[in-house]
């Protein structure tokens, strides 16, 4: 048997799958392959639709596995992509399509707020049956289920665990005389002043869209309010016009203002700066594991960049952190078979095919050989409690009236008090729309 070559025309980008990105138009990818295997549920059709942010390079890789899938199965899968769309666009095209009848049978998508209206709306499936019947609770951490369940049903299979931290050049490090990742805030600092020193830009962000920034933000303010204060905020039970929300915008400005973060940051797409940090451009850059398998793994030497956990100088020490997953649309007249390609993916042969290094799927974790940095993380991510990161957490109105204020505080045309100021009422008029 023959397997035929699909043809790829998603758009490349040099960015994990979760980016902000001007509008592009979603491109099919048709997977086709040799007819054997099982058959269908049933009468159900053997032919679903999967739709995901994936750019060309991981889109690639997931064909092959989905070419594996109709090979054990016979049911064909249609990969709809939307690369470099981002939590601004991916879900409004998404519920577009939905509402109007036309939506995949699968799609994947960031649990929090971001995945929770899909849930709620009843435009995803309840996945409690095939939850018992294939048994991925017993595989995927209650933790991670919980970050795609609402109202006491998990609506979403999460197969992504993202840990949020500082991945960096070793090389860059020791040429500014930085000897070991920092341990506080005041040691972080002063690397970026050493670094800086030594002819490098410290970290690289870019912020075009918004969210690349926010994590800088996000961690000054779980530093400057703490745990407890920190969750009050993000879920809109403690005022944003108040000191600790003040000093971390104050201090998001100094960052700017001293040279830490790359010159014109808020022009920067974040594609081109979060590789910087594996191409001498930048010393660190703050993202999850993907940047391993496609940033650190094609750099000419792997074994010159690790990562480290933020030091916010609180008891514990947080980090940044969010699932995401996939759904089943509450309107497919696939449904079995639609969850027969979720557990397909889930398998821990399939999660290392598709060389996932934030897998939650227990025993397909990074191997520490291949992926060093990644197994860090994922230490990290074991040993270390995450706060959900802050535009999973507020509603997407509010979002986006942070990233505004965020913009106009860097570029110096609102105050830190003035945007701690406006973001009080965006908070208490998001939550209020959304029931929260």
């Amino acid at each position: 048997m023959e397997i035929q070559t699909p043809t790829t025309t998603v758009r490349q980008v040099t960015r994990r799958t979760v980016l902000g990105a001007a509008a592009a138009a979603p491109v099919a990818i048709f997977l086709a392959a040799c007819s054997s295997g099982a058959s269908g549920s049933g009468s159900e059709s053997k032919t679903l639709t999967l739709f995901t942010y994936d750019n060309a390079q991981t889109a690639a890789v997931l064909q092959k596995q989905l070419d594996v899938f109709k090979s054990q199965t016979g049911i064909t899968v249609t990969l709809d992509t939307l690369p470099g769309s981002g939590a601004a666009i991916f879900p409004s095209k998404l519920r577009t399509e939905l509402v109007g009848g036309k939506g995949p049978d699968v799609w994947r998508i960031w649990g929090g707020s971001i995945g929770g209206p899909f849930a709620q709306n009843q435009l995803a499936a309840d996945l409690t049956p095939y939850y018992k019947q294939y048994g991925w609770n017993k595989v995927i951490p209650a933790a991670s289920v919980d970050g795609m369940t609402w109202n006491g049903k998990p609506y979403g299979l999460p197969l992504y665990g993202t840990t949020v931290t500082a991945w960096y050049s070793k090389n860059a490090f020791t040429k500014a005389g930085v000897t070991t990742p920092p341990t506080s805030y005041a040691e972080l600092t002063a690397a970026n002043d050493k670094l800086l020193a030594s002819g490098i830009v410290p970290c690289g962000l870019g912020g075009e869209y918004g969210w690349d920034v926010m994590r800088l933000f996000e961690y000054l303010l779980e530093k400057n309010a703490g745990p407890a204060l920190h969750d009050q905020l993000i879920k809109g039970k403690a005022n944003w016009n108040s000191a600790p929300v003040v000093q971390s915008f104050t201090e998001l400005k100094e960052w700017v203002d001293k040279g830490w973060l790359p010159k014109g940051v808020m022009g920067l797409d974040p594609n081109n700066t979060e590789p910087g940090f594996a191409q001498g451009k930048y010393a660190y850059t703050i993202a999850g594991a993907w940047v391993d398998s496609q940033d650190i793994q094609t750099a000419s030497d792997p074994s010159a960049y690790s990562t480290f956990q933020l030091p916010t100088d609180q008891t514990p020490n947080r980090h940044s952190g969010w699932v995401e997953g996939f759904m089943i649309n509450a309107a497919s007249k696939s449904p079995d078979n639609a969850a027969k390609l979720l557990n397909f993916l889930a398998q821990v042969s399939t999660q290392q095919a598709l060389q996932n290094t934030q897998s939650t799927v227990k025993g397909a974790g990074p191997d520490p050989a291949k992926y060093p940095a990644s197994a860090l993380n994922a230490q990290i991510g074991a040993s270390a409690p995450f706060f959900t990161i802050q535009d999973q957490a507020l509603p997407a109105q509010t979002a986006n009236t942070f990233f505004s204020l965020q913009s106009q505080v860097v570029l110096g045309s609102i105050t830190p008090a003035q945007a701690a100021a406006q973001m009080e009422p965006a908070i208490k008029a998001g939550f209020s729309s959304s029931g929260s």
